[in-house]
């Protein structure tokens, strides 16, 4: 083969070549783009018909993964690349990843099974895998959670669904314990009364179910007094601190002294 006829090659291999890599870089955008379009079509569709958000995000997690798989799979194909062999090869990878991440894939299935028992959704406060908060997401791997101090905690499937999982969202009312450790020599009943007018008058706090103020317990330093107001999940540490003013204002008002183990003791000897 001569110098010219070398040149013709090369120029029509690498004409060719770079005209198939610019329309799979156009396959590749474009593909994008459409899987994103139904991606949003999807997930519009579950929204208008008031699927829950959180199925409807883990969702669009998975249909995305399988079509990206897809547009993978089409631009090998183009590329004149025996996408039955690469498959088969991706089902064997599949396989040897799967042993060596298990975990992953349990956290997955997790995910799953969350999905079809329901025992949370997105903007339920909750406590699960020890962590405390909002959920903002169930994703394939892990749930989202927005603890009360603002921090973003992503907790592992697996270990939410392994775990206890607290939902505090899914009954309407949460009961707020107190207590109020009371000075010797205070009347208990007299201060369950004020407590109770105290309490009732707290912004928030339920009405279809009063608070409970009762006599806890009979210590050295004095009666201590339940304070158990109950008050929606949103409501709740609102609800809380006023409680703890509440009984501080109360005990001011009445004049009631500081409870202390070493005053009873002075009055016993």
């Amino acid at each position: 083969m001569d110098m010219q006829s070398l040149q013709l090659f090369l120029s029509a291999t690498l004409g060719e070549l770079a005209i198939k890599v610019a329309a799979a870089l156009a396959f590749w955008i474009v593909g994008r783009w459409l899987i994103g379009k139904v991606i949003s079509l999807i997930q519009g569709a579950m929204n208008r018909n008031h699927v829950d958000p959180t199925l409807t995000k883990y969702l669009g997690s998975v249909v995305a993964i399988a079509l990206n798989i897809a547009l993978v799979l089409g631009i090998l194909g183009y590329f004149g690349i025996q996408t039955t062999s690469f498959a088969a090869l991706l089902a064997g990878a599949g396989v040897a990843i799967g042993a060596a991440w298990s975990g992953l894939l349990g956290n997955f299935a997790a995910g799953a099974f969350i999905l079809i028992l329901r025992p949370f959704k997105v903007g339920d406060f909750v406590n699960i895998g020890g962590v405390t908060g909002t959920v903002r997401e169930l994703g394939l791997f892990g749930t989202s959670i927005v603890t009360p101090d603002n921090v973003l905690t992503i907790v592992g499937n697996g270990k939410v669904f392994g775990e206890s999982i607290q939902n505090y969202s899914s009954l309407p009312l949460r009961r707020v314990e107190r207590t109020a450790q009371l000075a010797v020599g205070v009347d208990p009943l007299e201060a369950i009364e004020r407590f109770k007018a105290a309490v009732a008058a707290i912004p928030n706090v339920a009405e279809e179910m009063p608070p409970e103020i009762n006599l806890l317990d009979i210590r050295l330093e004095g009666p201590v007094i339940a304070v158990r107001p109950y008050t929606h999940t949103d409501n709740y540490w609102q609800v809380y601190f006023d409680t703890n003013e509440a009984i501080v204002r109360v005990c001011k008002d009445a004049g009631w002294p500081a409870p202390s183990a070493l005053h009873q003791f002075k009055q016993v000897a």
